[in-house]
């Protein structure tokens, strides 16, 4: 199926149904993305993924830029840190935090005053024509506690990348993913305070 299949086709909008489900060809993550945001309006963003992708990014900011997203942060894998370096000019226009850790998760959590949604996924922030399941629900409860686990896996033994000055990782302690003694509880991501 095209990456351009309309997502009505296969979901109900967000205000119709809770939980939500799809298993199969043509639900992108980043059409997914659109998707929500569509209908929740000007929110806070908060992805993970294995990886991520030029094409992903480039949408992700020009969603920024149509003032959809106003602030945001990834989590990516520290396997995949050298694609993400070479990324780093496009996560840096995209994401306000990018954060790299010991992580396999596919999730979006989009959130502003009156929405919670969030998405899992087993997709990888790419295209293709493979078959991927889908969840998403508005469910305000599992928005916070994978919010909450979001934020526990972006302060204990993932490090923050400075991608706004391209100065490296953003701590003392440069030593990545969990063979460091980088803890923070303080550190969160931002727009998770509340």
């Amino acid at each position: 199926m095209p990456k351009g299949r309309d997502i009505g086709l296969l979901l109900q909008p967000l205000s119709e149904k809770t939980v939500q489900a799809y298993f199969g060809q043509g639900l992108h993550t980043l059409g997914l993305l659109r998707w929500i945001v569509r209908q929740t309006g000007r929110c806070t963003a908060f992805v993970s993924s294995y990886s991520t992708s030029e094409p992903f990014l480039n949408g992700f900011y020009l969603m920024r830029q149509h003032g959809y997203i106003t602030r945001a942060a990834i989590l990516l894998d520290c396997r995949a840190a050298g694609k993400t370096v070479r990324l780093e000019q496009l996560l840096g226009n995209a994401f306000d935090n990018v954060f790299l850790g010991q992580n396999h998760s596919k999730v979006l959590l989009v959130r502003n005053k009156e929405w919670k949604v969030t998405a899992v996924t087993s997709q990888n922030q790419t295209y293709g024509n493979r078959a991927e399941s889908t969840i998403v629900t508005t469910d305000g409860g599992v928005f916070d506690q994978m919010l909450r686990q979001f934020e526990e896996c972006c302060s204990d033994g993932a490090v923050e990348l400075d991608v706004r000055n391209g100065s490296g990782i953003i701590e003392a302690n440069r030593r990545i993913c969990g063979d460091a003694a980088y803890t923070s509880a303080d550190r969160r991501p931002p727009g998770t305070e509340e």
